[in-house]
């Protein structure tokens, strides 16, 4: 297999309407498209931090520079065994996880096309309805997370999650309890707490809520496993699960019971199936996470979660529910709380060009 063309194109796509969480906001989503041209085969992958580096260090000119510096003028050109040796070798370059992940996905795509296969059918997946999760960020009245929740209940989401930080917990979900009794709950903190709130927890834990997403630091697994000791809830891992190594340390130490696998932020799907693996073989069932993506980041989730040990609702929402408008076609849509995958090769879903065109940030293009 030889690599002739990549191409980037950094869109940027209005928000419905801001999504805010403890460490900040955004109205607006960064996606890079890279478009993979081969000798077997046209893929596409996305990589997709948010902007003002929101979940961590990583942001769209950051992974514009990697990709469009080094990774795409490293990998143009090349020739690999197979596709998923061009795949498995951008592991090997030095650039952040976002970054690798628009290259690694696309030659998944590449790769289920030539093979005539749905991607999840190449991941180890099988033919499901995918079930979706609301996902409610902070709101400064509380009324409005009621509001919001309200609105998208017809759609049949099958849990809700919404984010809390330090000062607007246990109100916020004793407020959702008593407007909407015991729909299927829990709680983001996107790493807002340490040990000295166990108390809060304490008090959450009152609440039969599904789990307690990333509670303190990613980097505090000991911490994590403290508070998991002292909880019935299940602790789920988001951003402590950067790598193996890292799920591999959480799951040694008792970290958590549920985990949340981001594609994004492992590097691809080759890293994120060896995390679903290892939280299998350990009994901790895992679920799909977003950052949100885009529409392609979004279709590479939804096929990842039809994977067996993917036990919860995925984050992956209708393309309506954050974007004004998305890049792909069709648009994804939820009915009756489900997401539903084509049999059709690759992706399943088509890149708009004329989309890409219409929120294009920057473009460039490498190779012939």
């Amino acid at each position: 297999m030889k690599i002739d063309r990549i191409e980037l194109i950094h869109c940027r796509v209005p928000l419905v309407e801001p999504f805010r969480i403890s460490s900040g906001a955004v109205a607006e989503k960064d996606g890079i498209v890279v478009r993979v041209v081969t000798d077997v085969g046209v893929g596409h992958g996305e990589s997709s931090p948010m902007t003002g580096a929101f979940y961590g260090a990583d942001t769209p000119e950051s992974c514009w520079k990697e990709l469009s510096e080094s990774l795409a003028p490293a990998m143009v050109g090349a020739g690999f065994t197979n596709v998923l040796d061009a795949a498995a070798h951008v592991g090997t370059l030095a650039a952040s996880n976002f970054s690798r992940t628009g290259l690694e996905t696309a030659f998944w795509d590449i790769e289920a096309q030539r093979q005539g296969k749905p991607l999840y059918e190449l991941l180890g997946g099988s033919k499901v309805d995918v079930p979706s999760g609301l996902a409610v960020g902070l709101y400064d009245d509380v009324k409005d997370l009621l509001r919001a929740i309200e609105r998208y209940r017809p759609d049949g989401y099958k849990r809700f999650k919404i984010k809390i930080e330090r000062g607007r917990d246990v109100e916020l979900v004793k407020a959702v309890r008593q407007e909407f009794g015991d729909i299927p709950l829990y709680v983001d903190a996107n790493c807002a707490y340490d040990l000295t709130d166990l108390e809060i927890f304490r008090r959450l834990d009152e609440f039969n809520l599904m789990m307690f997403e990333q509670p303190f630091a990613g980097g505090a697994l000991k911490e994590l496993a403290v508070l998991q000791s002292q909880v019935r809830t299940p602790v789920c891992l988001d951003e402590s699960l950067e790598s193996v190594e890292d799920t591999a340390e959480a799951i040694r130490l008792g970290s958590f019971r549920i985990g949340n696998i981001k594609i994004q932020r492992v590097g691809g799907f080759g890293n994120a199936l060896k995390i679903h693996d290892m939280c299998q073989a350990a009994g901790i069932p895992v679920w799909m996470g977003t950052m949100p993506e885009l529409g392609v980041g979004c279709v590479q989730g939804l096929h990842m979660a039809t994977l067996p040990n993917c036990k919860f609702p995925t984050d992956v929402e209708a393309s309506t529910r954050w974007f004004r408008d998305d890049i792909i076609a069709p648009f994804l849509e939820v009915r009756d709380g489900i997401l539903n995958l084509p049999d059709t090769p690759g992706l399943g879903f088509t890149v708009d060009d004329a989309k890409l065109d219409k929120y294009v940030v920057a473009r460039q293009s490498f190779g012939g």
